[in-house]
């Protein structure tokens, strides 16, 4: 039995979910999501409450049930309240500013990094140094994150490059004389 699956997804007020075969389309304040269940899992939508079950006892229905509760509760989540990812710059003349709604970066090379932002997402410069990645799919938040720090991942000498905020950089020791 899964313990995710088993899990009820609350619905909060000013989120309509709506069940149409086995698609599954949630609207919030921050905007709409929709997704198509696999076919193995069974949908019952019962007031504010949407609860997800297997169809059968197989091996790939017990695997997509837990899977397919937490993505739903992931567009439930994300068009309530959103999702955001804080990337941090560090190293010397490293910086980031917006042109328009791209974000472009100085990272060490000869020329600028200009990253253009995908449909439903915001990018926000706070300061010089750290990167806001905003929007309501859990998904494309992280997966443009991603994308970004791939330009310039930390590196473990000097520890410069892009990384998430909080990440720890493991540091190697230089060579010896």
């Amino acid at each position: 039995m899964s313990r995710i699956g088993k899990k009820i997804v609350a619905i909060p007020s000013g989120v309509t979910v709506t069940v149409d075969g086995q698609t599954v389309a949630v609207k919030g304040p921050k905007g709409t999501l929709s997704w198509t269940v696999s076919e193995d899992i069974d949908i019952q939508l019962e007031g504010a409450e949407l609860t997800l079950s297997p169809r059968n006892d197989s091996t790939r229905a017990r695997g997509m049930w837990g899977l397919s509760r937490t993505l739903v509760n992931n567009m439930v989540v994300g068009v309530s309240q959103g999702y955001e990812q804080t990337l941090e710059l560090v190293g010397v003349g490293y910086r980031a500013a917006l042109k328009g709604s791209a974000l472009s970066m100085q990272l060490g090379f000869s020329h600028e990094v200009d990253f253009p932002a995908p449909s439903g997402i915001t990018f926000v410069v706070p300061k010089q140094t750290e990167i806001k990645i905003a929007g309501i799919d859990k998904q494309l938040v992280g997966e443009t994150a991603a994308k970004i720090r791939r330009i310039r991942p930390p590196e473990p000498y000097k520890g410069k490059g892009v990384r998430y905020a909080g990440e720890k950089v493991r540091r190697k020791e230089g060579k010896k004389k």
